[in-house]
């Protein structure tokens, strides 16, 4: 059980440790990411328009000069020309031959030249960041092809600097932009991710913290919504493993509850069976014939039940020894195996012993006998049941045939009785699950089964109708060690 601390830091995470922190700073910080995905293309597109757009103005400009009378324009006028254009010089080329233009005054030196004929993106992109970061004033050269086709050719010459300051107005423009978008698209994917993913995890998350504190209630159980994708699956599931641990849990008490009454029950019945052992110990004295026949079975049959509540005591529960096994005439034990099942009978049921003689088994005789009287017995009660519906009817048969296949017993027991449930099959061989008739304990098969499994074995439902029962039981021999010639490894074989 986690304490009460833990629980409290449980419910209630950090702002940006818990769910929705997370979601929303990182839906920022993809759309930011996004933002500057679109704003490096749109800076050099920016200044690509921004070059066309002051070689448009010289084109304009150099026409201007061309319609003047002799071409020929005082200093100032030029100067304001070229000044309302942005540029140093202009020329324009025409065929083979090339003329400047206008130039203003003063000689300048070009620090970078730009071609704008079939550009590159990345090249562009790489041109825009360099003209942002570039500290000093550079005088720059352009060229592209005149937009009114004044020429073949024109180029410019112009300062730099009006360049960066428009570029940088515009990052700024974007940046302000991209910071409101990125806070009105977050908001709403987080809006969105809250309402589909986040509140139905915090509920998941804190039913997993309440029922963590006390499994065996009920009404702590989650109970799951009719969504049909991935956090209903997950609600669904999480519903199921709740109600399985709590009745798993539940049943883990009534057992541990029942493991102490069957101590303490166990205690005084061992004592009873001790007085039991004494009396049955003169009684074989007794010359009766009858008396002398089954006195040493009922002896038997007491040291055995005296040694296994002895065991229960001991162990502090049922827990079963491993078997000690040996080589086993198997006609033998299904014999004293029916003799122990007719006393409870009834005289309408007819037990045979369908065992071939020279049958052998490599079991543990004692627990072998405790999983053939289980399985007889739950066939003597069902044939009975069977009888109790239907006065008159046939016989009941329980039949118990066996057979060796290989290194491997196989013993058969059928019985005429009215079928196993198909409700039950499924936990045929679980404790407490598997009472097909009233009163019944559901331990029989549990127990037969545990019993067989320890000797490596199987036990399975062969066949089940409305006719009749079959059950399977296969018990393999016991692997041994041996040697095979001096200094070899070992090998295994079975023992035969």
């Amino acid at each position: 059980m986690r304490g009460s601390d833990n629980i409290g830091q449980a419910k209630q995470p950090g702002a940006l440790r818990g769910l929705s922190g997370k979601v929303l700073l990182l839906t920022i910080i993809f759309v930011m990411l996004g933002e500057v995905m679109i704003f490096l293309p749109s800076i050099a597109n920016f200044r690509i328009q921004w070059l066309k757009g002051r070689i448009a103005q010289a084109e304009i400009a150099a026409l201007a000069v061309e319609a003047a009378p002799d071409q020929l324009l005082s200093s100032d006028l030029r100067s304001e020309i070229l000044m309302g254009a942005g540029v140093l010089v202009v020329s324009l080329q025409k065929g083979e031959s090339r003329r400047l233009a206008l130039r203003s005054d003063g000689d300048y030196m070009i620090d970078a030249s730009f071609d704008l004929r079939g550009f590159k993106w990345h090249d562009a992109v790489r041109d825009a960041f360099g003209a942002m970061l570039m500290g000093e004033d550079r005088v720059i050269s352009v060229i592209d092809l005149p937009p009114n086709m004044s020429g073949d050719l024109i180029e410019i010459a112009l300062r730099e600097k009006p360049l960066r300051s428009a570029m940088y107005g515009y990052a700024i423009n974007i940046l302000l932009l991209s910071i409101v978008l990125s806070l009105l698209v977050a908001g709403m994917i987080f809006a969105a991710l809250n309402w589909v993913l986040v509140k139905p995890m915090q509920r998941i998350t804190r039913n997993m913290v309440a029922f963590g504190q006390n499994p065996e209630d009920f009404s702590r159980i989650i109970s799951a919504s009719n969504r049909r994708d991935e956090i209903g699956i997950a609600e669904r599931e999480l519903h199921g493993m709740q109600n399985e641990l709590a009745a798993m849990l539940k049943q883990k008490n009534h057992l541990a509850a029942l493991g102490l009454a069957v101590s303490k029950v166990s205690h005084d019945l061992r004592n009873m069976l001790t007085s039991a052992q004494l009396i049955s110990d003169r009684l074989s004295m007794a010359d009766d014939p009858t008396v002398k026949r089954f006195a040493p079975k009922l002896i038997g049959s007491l040291d055995r039940a005296i040694e296994f509540l002895s065991q229960t005591l001991k162990f502090g529960r049922a827990q079963e020894l491993p078997p000690s096994r040996e080589r086993l005439g198997l006609r033998d034990i299904v014999e004293e195996v029916i003799e122990g099942a007719v006393v409870q009978a009834a005289s309408r049921i007819n037990i045979v012993n369908n065992v071939p003689p020279g049958v052998w088994v490599d079991a543990d005789r004692e627990q072998l006998i405790r999983v053939l009287t289980n399985l007889a017995r739950n066939s003597i009660q069902a044939i009975e049941s069977r009888q109790a519906e239907r006065d008159g009817g046939p016989d009941g048969m329980l039949s118990i045939f066996a057979r060796r296949e290989g290194n491997v017993t196989v013993i058969d027991v059928r019985d005429s009785g009215p079928g196993i449930p198909a409700a039950v099959r499924s936990r045929l061989f679980e404790a407490f699950q598997s009472a097909a008739r009233p009163g019944g304990t559901g331990l029989g098969l549990a127990i037969a089964a545990e019993l067989v499994r320890a000797h490596g074995g199987d036990i399975s439902l062969l066949e089940t109708t409305g006719d009749g029962t079959c059950f399977a039981i296969s018990i393999p021999d016991q692997v041994t060690p041996m040697r095979n010639g001096r200094g070899q490894e070992p090998k295994t074989a079975a023992l035969e």
